[in-house]
């Protein structure tokens, strides 16, 4: 067996059994990610290309990858993309990874916007912007929206920016650094605000997985004591910052519902507060309208 060549099937099937054997997430497909990042091709090229040989140069690339995700290292990380909302996005260690569950919050906040009459050219807030993927999301969504995006880390808003570009948006983007709402220059009011922000309790960061815990940004996952703490902070200014009829979206964790609901309800200026579940059918976004 060791004689045979390293055929792109073979060099899959290895690799996948590797994967699981390391208890890495989906080991086909990561298997597939890693190999089509090195080869340079789409990876639907993989199935036409199963017999292609693979030189002594690629193998050694492919080989360190591999190694690294053996290692729980995200393959976002060692690719350098992530796919998210029919977007080819940037990431880097800089950035939390966006996830399919993040897509919720997206697909409600565009939705109201088209169905809310004078919201024809919405202004959008996006808070803790991170790569960038909820912003240039909504602004590829909304092609008369214009957006603000926010985060604390000037590392995170040069990835978002190069996303923004990438996808045509940057001309409707405006990234700003600073802590939440303190960035802001001034206090006009925007349509929708949206966030997903640091929401895992301090003591829970401990127990997540390795991928998660030992490779993303602490900062984009440490939400405090209760995981609470920045998520009471967007609800308690929002109301401030948003045009009356104006539309709060915030991501929670599954766990955070019930709490999340109770802490929008007992602001007087938010109505309509209600709990969006997830394609899971989990809790997953917060969301409040301004009173007119």
């Amino acid at each position: 067996m060791s004689d045979q060549p390293w055929t792109v099937r073979r060099v899959l099937e290895w690799t996948s059994g590797f994967f699981s054997r390391k208890g890495v997430d989906s080991p086909r497909l990561s298997a597939e990610l890693l190999l089509a990042h090195v080869l340079e091709l789409p990876r639907i090229r993989l199935y036409t290309d199963y017999d292609r040989e693979l030189p002594a140069a690629t193998l050694e690339r492919f080989r360190e990858l591999v190694r690294r995700a053996g290692e729980h290292e995200p393959i976002a990380y060692l690719t350098g993309r992530a796919q998210f909302f029919s977007l080819d996005l940037a990431v880097t260690p800089d950035v939390l990874i966006p996830r399919p569950d993040t897509e919720t919050l997206v697909e409600n906040a565009i939705q109201f916007a088209r169905h809310t009459v004078g919201m024809e050219s919405p202004r959008v807030l996006d808070l803790c912007t991170g790569s960038g993927c909820i912003a240039i999301a909504v602004a590829s969504g909304l092609k008369s929206a214009t957006v603000v995006a926010t985060d604390i880390s000037q590392a995170a808003l040069a990835v978002a920016a190069c996303n923004a570009q990438k996808a045509g948006v940057n001309g409707r983007i405006t990234f700003l650094c600073g802590d939440l709402f303190d960035a802001l220059p001034d206090a006009r009011p925007f349509d929708l605000v949206l966030a997903n922000p640091p929401y895992i309790a301090t003591e829970k960061i401990a127990g997540l997985d390795r991928n998660v815990r030992d490779f993303e940004p602490r900062m984009a996952l440490d939400g405090g004591a209760d995981g609470l703490t920045v998520i009471r902070r967007i609800v308690s200014a929002a109301p401030r910052y948003l045009s009356p009829g104006g539309r709060l979206y915030v991501e929670v964790a599954f766990d955070q519902g019930e709490a999340a609901r109770a802490m929008a309800s007992a602001e007087a200026s938010l109505a309509d507060v209600r709990i969006l579940k997830d394609n899971a059918g989990h809790d997953r976004v917060l969301t409040a309208q301004r009173r007119p």
